[in-house]
């Protein structure tokens, strides 16, 4: 396709967007007419709704529903009952979450339409990047993917990552050539199931197309951090293969081997010399820029957990890449995108598209600002309690709810949302966090958000001494009463001194993380006594690439793995207690002041 072409298609992009964020309520009465429409014979929505397809009627009949509550459905079909359970059009697959955030991998049902709904959202990206950026079409993007092994049910489903699911696609594997997104990995190197072969071969050809590269990313930030580690362990020997023009023994994968033989085509010494040259300093800060001098900016998920990653990031690309964030997606669909992409990253918010699925929202309660967590996973809610998406107010929080054509059905996706604008009819979402990622003692109930920032102000105490927490996760610690709580810190050395720190700075950091918990840890910790001086473990460099390691070995997906920021596995546990070079406490109560009503 010309580039003429191209830049219509992108032009006619965003013009959707704007008839989308529009006519929003229009949009979103629509669609879920035309669910009802599909869906309405099913078993699911037959015992609610008799046949029905009154909007009315599905908000007053239709529960409020969970995982645990559509779960049988899935089991059922998985084992070879009909897809109109609970949809109208056949499953083809089922969807795996990566199991890292909630505990375990949940299922979710797709249908053939789903695959042309992300792909809608892939179309838009470019357009809106173009519009901040230009000349994308000049170069190349050096984006990391990885697919995953797929299972089958026992009815023979497909069961796979939402990733895998798009990579293995005629979407993608038959897209047309498209110059904006030009990659430099080719396609059988992404499609390899070895996850370590995929990693050598992508990185390979990205340090072949070095001065071409425009743009660095990979889905997680956590996947990119992981690829720059593994560069440091191997870049000798890519090195050697750019050198000598011959691929190294270990790479088997016979589709691997032959791409990049393709590629090595020739032996490059002068290239392997500049890599070396690079690669040799002592210190890797700025090393990203170094390695492709023309890159503009990074491109990943930097929200949510993933924002624990932007300081290394940053070490890593001297602070001079932006760092990117521009979708909002799960498994289970494909949300909105970020319309500010060029934001920083604590700024970055997504606008829902009200054509991807029906969006209802949860009302939280907040204090000045703060999130109040008043209804439980588990507990039943009012069907009255939801509000549609054109009807949330700003500043207010929300848990997002939705139902989809492929039998989801007021189902509650677990993020949790703050409204932090509007375009056109639209609202725009910040994400806070997962409702379900929480450490507790006692009485106390600690949110991924509150310990993400509890965190981020601890580590500043690390700044001075050019210390930088690569990496943390928790776990609640009560084989001793009372309970505590107990984080895992690995440390990156930015200087030349890499001798250990002052004892008293990370004790330091034990109680700046707890005065940042809130009223209720504090009361626990100081009044009370029901939860014990908080913990900082040290652990060693390259810990928390053992843990992805271990989690990937049980069926995680390297490209939607997020670091669990409490951890719930044995053998988890295990390794990181193994891994422990020192350990430090609070040295004192944290401040607490009785409310008086």
């Amino acid at each position: 396709m010309d580039g003429k072409k191209l830049e219509y298609k992108g032009v006619e992009a965003l013009k959707e967007i704007e008839r989308l964020t529009m006519k929003a309520d229009e949009v979103q009465e629509n669609l879920l007419k035309q669910i009802l429409t599909q869906n309405k014979d099913t078993d699911y929505l037959n015992k609610y709704m008799k046949g029905t397809i009154n909007r009315r009627e599905f908000k007053s009949c239709v529960p409020v529903t969970t995982y645990e509550g559509i779960l049988p459905y899935i089991q059922r079909i998985a084992n070879g009952e009909d897809s109109s359970l609970i949809t109208g059009h056949p499953i083809t697959e089922m969807l795996c979450s990566s199991g890292t955030s909630a505990g375990k991998p949940k299922l979710t049902p797709s249908i053939a339409e789903d695959l042309d709904r992300r792909t809608f959202v892939y179309n838009l990206i470019m357009p809106i990047i173009n519009k901040y950026v230009p000349d994308l079409d000049e170069g190349k993007a050096m984006y990391l993917y990885f697919v995953k092994e797929e299972m089958l049910t026992p009815s023979g489903l497909p069961t796979r990552t939402v990733l895998t699911s798009y990579y293995k696609s005629k979407h993608f594997k038959c897209r047309t050539r498209d110059p904006w997104n030009d990659f430099t990995s080719p396609d059988q190197t992404i499609l390899c199931y070895d996850s370590n072969q995929s990693m050598h071969c992508q990185l390979l050809a990205g340090l072949i197309y070095r001065h071409q590269v425009l743009r660095l990313g990979a889905v997680f930030a956590s996947a990119l951090l992981r690829a720059i580690s593994f560069l440091e362990s191997n870049w000798r020997l890519l090195c050697e293969e750019i050198r000598s023009g011959q691929l190294c023994s270990s790479i088997t994968d016979t589709a691997c081997r032959s791409c990049m033989s393709t590629l090595l085509s020739a032996p490059d010494p002068c290239l392997a010399d500049e890599i070396i040259e690079i690669c040799s300093q002592s210190s890797w800060k700025g090393i990203l820029c170094q390695l492709w001098p023309k890159a503009m900016y990074i491109e990943a998920v930097i929200t949510g957990s993933m924002a624990q990653y932007v300081p290394a990031l940053e070490h890593y690309s001297d602070g001079k890449l932006p760092l990117v964030c521009t979708m909002y997606a799960s498994s289970e669909c494909y949300f909105g995108v970020n319309l500010k992409p060029f934001c920083d990253p604590a700024d970055v918010a997504f606008t829902l598209l009200p054509n991807m699925a029906y969006f209802e929202f949860l009302p939280l309660e907040h204090n000045n600002g703060t999130l109040v967590m008043n209804y439980d996973e588990d507990e039943q809610v009012s069907n009255d309690k939801l509000v549609d998406l054109v009807h949330v107010k700003l500043g207010c929080f929300y848990e997002l709810v939705i139902t989809t054509f492929a039998g989801l059905y007021r189902y509650r996706i677990g993020d949790v949302l703050q409204v932090v604008g509007f375009d056109n009819k639209a609202p725009q979402f910040r994400f806070i966090c997962r409702r379900n990622v929480v450490i507790s003692i006692d009485s106390e109930k600690t949110n991924e958000d509150d310990l993400h920032r509890s965190v981020t102000m601890a580590k500043k105490l690390l700044e001075p001494y050019d210390v930088l927490l690569v990496e943390y996760t928790s776990y609640p610690d009560t084989s001793s009463v009372p309970g505590h709580y107990v984080l895992f810190w690995e440390l990156l050395h930015c200087g030349s001194n890499v001798e250990l720190l002052d004892p008293n700075v990370l004790q330091e950091c034990c109680i700046a993380v707890e005065e940042q918990l809130d009223y209720v840890y504090r009361r626990c910790r100081s009044h009370d006594k029901s939860v014990g001086p908080l913990e900082i473990c040290v652990v060693e460099p390259g810990t928390f690439d053992a843990l992805m390691d271990l989690f990937i070995s049980q069926g995680a997906s390297i490209n939607q793995y997020k670091t669990p920021r409490c951890i719930e596995s044995k053998k988890a546990l295990k390794l990181l207690k193994s891994k422990v070079s020192a350990s430090f406490f609070s040295p004192r109560d944290p401040k607490w002041v009785l409310k008086m009503c």
